[in-house]
């Protein structure tokens, strides 16, 4: 009986001191401040004017150079962000099996040389003879043949050096024209493989972007058209016109491959930028778009969202559908609705359930 009252008790008094507790833990979350915060409608496009796809920037011209032979690497003379000029040497390749091959070649020219002359000595005789009527016509026929085969090996002997020489282009790898050193993929004592990119270069200051385009939308593009190209990373918008269209989306994957030339800008543009290209395409949705800015979205892993102001002052966060990018805003499929309001900015850190004062 004594141990029964022993362990009531405890149970009452461990009930009281947790209620207590509660009721403290509710009072320090109704003192806390609220947080200011500031809130805006959601907006709504019936027809939007432009078709918003996304797009990466390159340098319009850049080169990743390669060789056709295989051998170690010398030395490479340039480092990434080097400046260089057309022709200047980049990497030098061994070449020592070519430079034996070219001495095979040269033995060989000398001895050709040797015997067209001697068989055009012999022509020239022969056709005066001939004319003399001295040499008979067979004679003067097997030495047209033979003057035919020395010339033929002299410049067969020729073409071989040629190539030769052309072989040694690809052992002194040479900057196609002036520009800046974007990427180096070989290092000294590495072997350089046929078709391997060994160094990128790019010129500077005029670029270009590569946006694909959805099959339900690319008869809409036309070649020459101007277009807002919104630059991510730096948040401004550049113009853009329309260069190239792709009439076939075989190795694109049913995405068709539009060009745009970016006209020339004092923004801080690099290649590889992501962009978002808005063409000005008539969108024929009857569909209400609920667009919020992105700069509203919060993102959990995979998941995005944004937060609302409940019936409590509270905030809460509300996870989202999300489609298309339109400029600085995106559509949101489902998770808001067109007459709710969202907080677009906050004076304190936001959590699920803190008091919020709207401003």
């Amino acid at each position: 009986m004594k141990k029964y009252i022993y362990l009531l008790t405890l149970v009452i008094v461990s009930f009281f001191t947790t209620s207590c507790g509660s009721k403290d833990d509710k009072l320090v979350a109704d003192n806390s401040p609220a947080i200011a915060v500031k809130v805006d409608q959601v907006a709504v496009n019936n027809n939007s004017p432009f078709l918003s796809v996304s797009g990466k920037i390159q340098a319009s011209n850049s080169a990743e150079l390669s060789t056709r032979l295989m051998g170690y690497v010398n030395k490479v003379h340039v480092n990434v962000g080097d400046k260089v000029s057309k022709g200047q040497l980049l990497v030098s390749i061994n070449n020592s099996d070519l430079q034996a091959k070219r001495a095979q070649v040269n033995a060989g020219i000398t001895e050709a040389t040797a015997a067209f002359v001697n068989a055009e000595k012999d022509y020239n005789r022969f056709e005066n003879l001939f004319a003399d009527n001295s040499a008979s016509q067979k004679e003067l026929d097997d030495m047209t043949a033979n003057f035919q085969m020395a010339k033929a090996r002299l410049e067969s002997a020729n073409q071989m050096k040629n190539e030769i020489n052309a072989q040694f282009a690809y052992s002194n790898i040479k900057a196609p024209f002036s520009g800046i050193v974007t990427s180096k993929n070989v290092e000294e004592g590495n072997m350089a493989n046929p078709g391997v990119p060994l160094i990128s270069i790019e010129t500077p200051g005029h670029f270009e972007v590569i946006a694909m385009v959805p099959e339900t939308e690319i008869s809409e593009i036309e070649n020459g058209s101007s277009v807002d190209v919104l630059v991510k990373s730096i948040n401004q918008t550049l113009k853009g016109k329309v260069t190239e269209v792709s009439i076939s989306a075989k190795n694109t994957g049913g995405q068709y491959l539009v060009k745009i030339d970016l006209e020339k800008t004092d923004a801080t543009i690099l290649s590889g930028m992501f962009t978002t290209v808005q063409f000005p395409v008539e969108r024929k949705e009857t569909s209400e778009l609920v667009l919020i800015p992105t700069d509203a979205i919060v993102t959990n892993g995979q998941l995005s969202g944004v937060y609302t102001v409940s019936q409590t002052n509270t905030a809460l966060l509300r996870w989202l559908r999300l489609g298309r990018t339109y400029g600085n805003q995106v559509e949101v499929l489902s998770g808001l609705n067109a007459d709710e309001a969202y907080i677009v900015s906050a004076e304190g850190k936001l959590f699920n359930g803190a008091k919020v004062s709207i401003q």
